[in-house]
């Protein structure tokens, strides 16, 4: 098995919102803002190359999203998932599986390109597409709260494609990656867990978004319950910490993990 990491660029996200009840006196000494509260993340994915599969866990905001979201969100960079999978030998046409911890926009809109008339197909076209179904129907039917992070008619595309399984109802058939699922952040939140010889590396996906969040009271306002969150960060740091788990971090704004 070997792993990969697959930057796709940065974007900007209000730092209030990234840090929730944290006042901003603490929490602009770690990632300072723009004169508009704006501070900068990146698009992180995780590339496992496992026997006969190649599988790429979530897909960043990728580069078909309207231009209200560019706006608002100001992606930039010059990694691209392209460029980052061609860095390591790979195309888009070598991806097996794809792995979308949650349907926000900025986690799984990259899999999805223009089909050259402005309409989305597949980035991937080859690879099976899993997600939760309780987070599948939660984003085809999002509640006012959450409705801003979903893009309905991409998400369309994907189902449309038939590439599209969900995680509850089918076997996965690989023997070295587990899902579990957390609903602070949002329903059925998958965290990846891949298994490296005797090592645990797991992507978490929002429940930590960045090193800055791995303390306690640092959850998003973007969670639906900050509450179960914090239980859920509790329990899962507790049992990182027990078993040496390296975690990955996909929206820190340099390479981390952390044991």
């Amino acid at each position: 098995m070997k792993l990969y990491t697959i930057d796709t660029g940065y974007f900007k996200l209000d730092g209030g919102a990234m840090f929730g009840v944290v006042p901003k006196t603490m929490w602009q000494k770690l990632n300072p803002p723009d004169e508009n509260n704006m501070c900068t993340w990146s698009m992180r994915c995780l590339l496992v190359e496992d026997e006969n599969r190649l599988i790429l866990i979530d897909t960043g905001m990728g580069d078909f999203i309207d231009d209200t979201y560019k706006k608002r969100y100001q992606p930039f960079g010059d990694a691209t998932l392209e460029t980052s999978l061609a860095k390591h030998g790979f195309s888009p046409t070598d991806i097996t599986d794809v792995f979308l911890t949650h349907l926000h926009f900025d986690h799984c809109i990259g899999a999805l390109k223009d089909d050259g008339n402005g309409k989305p197909t597949l980035r991937f076209p080859n690879a099976t597409h899993w997600s939760s179904y309780t987070q599948w129907k939660s984003a085809m039917n999002p509640n006012p709260r959450e409705k801003a992070s979903y893009v309905k008619e991409y998400l369309q595309a994907i189902a449309d494609s038939k590439k599209l399984k969900f995680i509850e109802n089918e076997d996965l058939g690989m023997k070295n990656i587990e899902i579990e699922f957390v609903f602070g952040h949002t329903e059925s939140m998958m965290i990846c867990h891949i298994y490296k010889e005797k090592q645990t590396i797991s992507y978490i996906a929002d429940l930590i978004p960045s090193h800055h969040h791995v303390r306690l009271p640092y959850i998003m306002a973007y969670d639906i319950r900050p509450m179960d969150t914090l239980q859920e960060k509790t329990i899962f740091l507790e049992k990182a910490l027990e078993n040496n788990h390296i975690l990955f971090l996909n929206t820190t704004k340099k390479l981390s993990v952390a044991r």
